[in-house]
């Protein structure tokens, strides 16, 4: 690794430097002249995240009279994490792939994300440095999810020049699909400049809004997965506002295709037969009936004594369990698949917890305002403080931002202030006491200069998020740089700090969000399957599978003491629940439609909650934590009919919370498969 860092150096934006060598490889065979000889090109493509510059992308194409190299070299600065990615495509003048590599250099290790070589007899392809593979395939483009843009760039021009085909296959897997929106006009610079729009499928999960010019040559992407991404050619990079935009139309779009295709609402639904978990005791009613008259609970009842309207629409729950709508409490629904995704796994409400404003807004207002498929999303706004560390565009880095910050969320519709982990602790204090004026609650990580769970909680934050930040109120005379690693296990708790901590998080009425599903994944064996903690996880479309399955994993001594950490975690934050302090579940992102599923299973194995306690965790606890156990959080007459149906009772064992079947919501009944499927889960009937 020390000879990979110490040929080439790219200049990160921000003054980081990330060492990287470039490999040259053999070129593909010779092909017929094409309009592709003699090129010589450069180009820069600036790279954000939510909206925040992070780093460069720089390209060069060569050819001759054979065959076509690309070349290009991403580096990025994200949040101080300094990471590369170097990729090289051969191919030949009529831009048929020969080679593909592309790597992930950083200043720990190299891994192969994918590479593809074609042979006279075969195709090898090696992926996250499996062992190879062959293929049979022949006409193909090498594409996986973390595709360069350089080299996207050329599927766009292998698109061009084969005649539009109506998909193109791809490996390791998959096909892409590209479909022509509309035409564009950007200004830049005070000209204006025609563009086309198109949406692409096949790359990442869902679509991805690109834009091409004139020549066919692409100006920009902007796309998601767990996160939003725009990549902009750096002489349109003024025009960024313009290309967000247009992606937020097309997301809109997928989600009208989705409600138009699966929505179903009924004025008046009977749910009949089957057994209710109200969510607010620990029992089960047998045999009820629902009735469900525009989005309300009308009727919960024996279904012996409940007298059906004439006009209902009637549906049989016979042997199912209905319980109260889950809720994910820290989601980040970075594009619309996740509404049909919610709703499948039964998820009701969702916390949105740091978004891009446009889209957040859009797609919020789209299922809120417009009747669109989805759940019920509660934004809270993000923000951050100073320096290369922070996330995002919006900064809060002065008293007047702070207030501008709050103002805007405000303005906005947004429930919480999000405040991330590079805000100064005046700034906090401003932050949370604008916010407290106006009836918003204030939200997230506990800032790295605040140092500490108490004090943060003492500068006005309501809720915290992640149990390696909240437990650091157990050792108020800590910073939080003391407490790296597993600080738990290595320092020990004494019942004396368990207790005051207690005292503490009761007197402020203080929320956790502890996300402990993720330390749970991440304390996995390298090598041992996801699958063994989250069942159907391979469901996933293979755009999102091939990140969650090829995670890195622990040695076996590394692991072993993870996972004790993260058991201790759990086991004082079942005692802080019990105590009466408000814990709910959310998932960060862990996996679409599982992740809260191994989080509320977490709770119940490591945290000693019952299944009864567990579920409340997802439903009532949340809904008073916003403000909205009046409306929504539980099964009773008059509030929301925000239902989850089962095949099995979760009271009886919390892993049956997987088998959500079907799901009602704002007045909408949804089978969950056929939700899967429009989110291109790999369901079976």
């Amino acid at each position: 690794m020390k000879s990979l860092l110490n040929s080439k150096f790219l200049n990160i934006k921000f003054g980081y430097t990330l060492k990287i060598v470039s490999v040259l490889l053999l070129t593909g065979c010779a092909s017929k002249p094409s309009q592709w000889e003699n090129i010589t090109e450069e180009g820069v493509f600036l790279v954000h995240r939510r909206q925040s510059l992070i780093g460069e992308e720089t390209y060069s194409i060569t050819s001759n009279k054979d065959s076509i190299v690309v070349k290009s070299l991403q580096g990025e600065n994200e949040r101080g994490r300094i990471t590369g990615e170097e990729t090289e495509l051969h191919l030949k003048m009529d831009l048929t792939p020969t080679y593909y590599e592309n790597r992930r250099v950083t200043a720990k290790d190299t891994i192969n994300n994918l590479k593809v070589k074609v042979t006279p007899s075969k195709v090898l392809v090696w992926e996250s440095d499996t062992e190879v593979v062959t293929s049979d395939k022949t006409s193909f483009f090498p594409l996986h999810s973390g595709v360069s843009t350089a080299a996207e760039m050329m599927l766009y021009y292998y698109y061009f020049e084969n005649g539009k085909p109506k998909s193109i296959p791809t490996l390791p897997r998959g096909e892409v699909s590209i479909t022509f929106r509309q035409k564009d006009t950007v200004e830049v610079n005070g000209n204006k400049i025609p563009l086309d729009r198109y949406i692409v499928t096949g790359i990442n999960w869902g679509t991805r809004t690109i834009w091409v010019d004139e020549s066919n040559k692409l100006v920009a992407v902007v796309q998601a997965n767990t996160q939003i991404r725009e990549m902009i050619r750096k002489e349109y990079g003024s025009a960024l506002k313009f290309f967000v935009n247009g992606n937020v139309e097309e997301q809109m779009a997928v989600l009208s295709g989705y409600t138009n295709k699966l929505k179903n609402s009924s004025e008046i639904t009977a749910l009949v037969g089957g057994d209710v978990v109200d969510g607010l005791s620990d029992n089960t009613k047998k045999d009820m009936t629902i009735i469900v008259e525009n989005g309300l609970i009308k009727t919960i009842g024996s279904r012996a004594e409940v007298v059906i309207p004439k006009n209902a629409k009637i549906i049989d729950v016979s042997g199912k369990t209905l319980i109260p709508g889950l809720w994910d409490m820290h989601a980040h629904s970075n594009q619309v698949q996740w509404a049909p995704t919610y709703l499948a796994g039964g998820v009701t409400t969702i916390r949105d917890n740091g978004n891009e404003v446009e889209f957040a807004t859009a797609f919020r207002d789209a299922i809120a305002l417009n009747g669109a498929l989805g759940p019920d999303i509660l934004l809270a706004g993000m923000t951050d403080g100073e320096g290369i560390r922070g996330n995002g565009i919006i900064r809060a880095r002065t008293p007047e931002e702070a207030k501008e910050v709050v103002a805007m969320y405000h303005k906005n519709g947004y429930k919480q202030i999000k405040i991330y982990s590079s805000v100064e602790p005046e700034i906090v204090k401003i932050l949370s006491d604008e916010a407290h004026k106006i009836g918003m609650t204030v939200a997230g990580h506990v800032p790295n200069p605040v140092g500490n769970a108490k004090p943060a909680i003492e500068l006005g934050m309501d809720l915290l998020s992640h149990s390696n930040r909240i437990l650091t109120v157990l050792f108020p005379e800590k910073d939080a740089s003391e407490l790296n690693g597993n600080y738990l296990t290595e320092n020990g708790v004494s019942e004396e700090r368990i207790q005051r901590a207690i005292a503490f998080l009761l007197e402020h009425k203080t929320v956790l969000d502890p996300t402990i599903g993720l330390y749970v994944k991440r304390g996995l064996l390298k090598g041992v399957p996801v699958e063994t903690i989250m069942p159907r996880i391979g469901d996933m479309p293979y755009e999102l599978w091939e990140g969650k399955r090829f995670q890195k994993g622990m040695n076996p001594k590394a692991s072993k003491a993870h996972n004790e950490e993260v058991a201790l975690s759990m086991e004082i934050l079942g005692r802080f629940y019990n105590a009466g302090i408000p814990v709910v579940a959310g998932t960060d992102n862990s996996a679409p439609g599982f992740g809260l599923y191994l989080e509320m299973e977490t709770y119940c194995k490591l945290g000693k909650l019952t299944p009864f306690q567990s579920l409340q965790t997802a439903t009532i606890v949340p809904a008073k934590a916003m403000g909205l156990d009046s409306k929504t959080g539980s099964l009773e007459v008059g509030k929301e009919a925000d239902i989850a149906i089962l095949d099995k009772n979760p009271l009886e064992n919390i892993e049956n919370i997987r088998t959500v079947t079907s799901v009602m919501t704002n007045g909408n009944y949804y089978e969950s498969n056929p939700l899967w499927k429009a989110a291109d889960f790999n369901v079976k009937e």
